[in-house]
């Protein structure tokens, strides 16, 4: 069984120079550890209800059962309320908040998503479990030397194949380039294949895809800052020029549907072998285990061929505590429990499959799945997470731009003026 000490090392220097969000039911039931029954922390009430309001549809059957060992163990109950997919989890939880409903957990992405909850964000700095936070999965969510929020997890995302498919295609090697990537998507439709799953989620052909083009930047952040003050556009930027290649042959050669398919359906594609290759993240291991049981590689994504191809990893989120909720000493409490007790710690890594960002719990590569063991071999050589970095609205507007793109209605150049007047309308406000 393989440990990820030396993932979590190899992330600390990879993310450290910059990462961010990531997008995107829960798994089969395994019997969890018990722990003897614990008392409600000292500043807890008994009998009350705390609501964690959460984007991360493919752990939502999961936190639920977490929700109910939680209760069983301690007496307070805890209700979950999953927004994710191909909503926008963001306006949801915005639109919470002005309701005046008050989730006690919700999560947050990193960065530039920190500044609209500034005033609610608890400092969670003093908490037990904060030593033991990976630091480059710590820096997204620092605030002014505080740490407004846990790591959710690491993940990391590049091009999925199924190893099978691959071989009755008769590819021995995998592509390194993007001419020898082409060249594998025409060998996988000549034996009747289709070689890409996608899908028209804004997230996925949004951020996700755009973030390859920004990690891959000399310097990422200054490249994020141009584009904040008009310094840089993506049209004149050598790498987009080279990356919209990268996007392009992924729409020409994935499923005839691809405008009507969303997350569900792209990976139950590649789950149930409609086609060869997904460019998704080891958090879809828990969907795709549900189909079928398959034998999965992860390749780095190449734009050009240069060979300088990378994975991209970062931690996926944040749980955050409102201070103006009615219980925040009860959401701490419970975020404690989950990394710090057996049970909340087999079901982070047993049912959730996540690869841990804190050094204090141990996974295995037969805990987190195939996927994320290919996730932690490939680590020392990711690219981080950018999307973060801008304000929240322009990442949707780089989807909604994308969408348009993918569905023939815009070109090259106004994709790329597109990318750029959705940064400015949002950071010019």
């Amino acid at each position: 069984m393989k440990r990820f000490s030396l993932f979590l090392a190899a992330l600390t220097l990879v993310v450290a120079a910059g990462c961010g969000n990531g997008n995107n039911g829960g798994n089969t039931a395994t019997d969890a550890p018990k722990n003897n029954a614990e008392k409600p922390a000292e500043g807890q009430k008994k009998n009350v209800t705390i609501k964690v309001f959460q984007f991360k549809v493919e752990i939502a059957d999961a936190l639920n059962r977490m929700a109910e060992a939680y209760e069983k163990e301690t007496g307070i109950k805890v209700e979950v309320e999953t927004h994710g997919g191909g909503e926008d989890y963001s306006a949801l939880l915005k639109a919470e908040i002005a309701a005046g409903s008050e989730p006690e957990i919700f999560n947050a992405e990193s960065f530039a998503a920190f500044d609209a909850y500034k005033d609610r964000a608890t400092d969670l700095s003093g908490e037990t479990w904060a030593k033991d936070v990976v630091p480059a999965a710590a820096v997204p969510a620092q605030v002014d030397g505080k740490l407004l929020g846990m790591p959710m997890n690491i993940e990391g995302y590049g091009i999925f194949y199924n190893k099978e498919l691959f071989k009755q295609a008769g590819i021995t090697e995998n592509p390194k380039t993007l001419t020898e990537l082409e060249n594998v998507a025409k060998k996988l439709q000549d034996a009747g294949i289709t070689p890409f799953s996608t899908t028209n989620e804004w997230w996925s052909i949004g951020h996700h895809t755009i973030n390859v083009a920004l990690a891959d930047q000399a310097d990422p952040v200054a490249f994020v800052e141009g584009t904040k003050n008009g310094s840089e556009q993506f049209k004149n930027n050598e790498i987009f020029k080279k990356w919209i290649n990268y996007v392009d042959l992924v729409f020409k050669y994935s499923q005839k549907d691809k405008l009507t398919t969303d997350y569900a359906t792209q990976v139950a594609n590649f789950a149930s072998g409609k086609s060869a290759m997904i460019q998704q993240g080891n958090w879809i291991q828990g969907d795709v285990d549900k189909v079928a049981q398959l034998d999965i590689g992860l390749m780095p994504i190449p734009y050009d061929d240069s060979g300088n191809a990378h994975i991209y990893t970062g931690p996926a989120n944040f749980w955050v505590v409102n201070s103006k909720s009615k219980h925040p000493e009860e959401a701490k409490a419970f975020l404690d429990w989950m990394v710090t007790s057996e049970t909340g710690k087999s079901y982070l890594t047993k049912e959730f499959k996540f690869i841990p960002a804190l050094t204090s719990i141990t996974a295995t590569s037969e805990d987190v799945g195939q996927m994320g063991a290919e996730v932690s071999e490939q680590a020392a050589t990711a690219g981080g997470w950018q999307w973060g970095r801008y304000p929240d609205g322009v990442p949707q507007g780089w989807g909604a731009a994308m969408q348009e793109y993918q569905g023939g209605t815009i070109n090259q150049e106004q994709l790329f003026d597109k990318l750029n007047k959705a940064i400015d309308e949002i950071v010019s406000k």
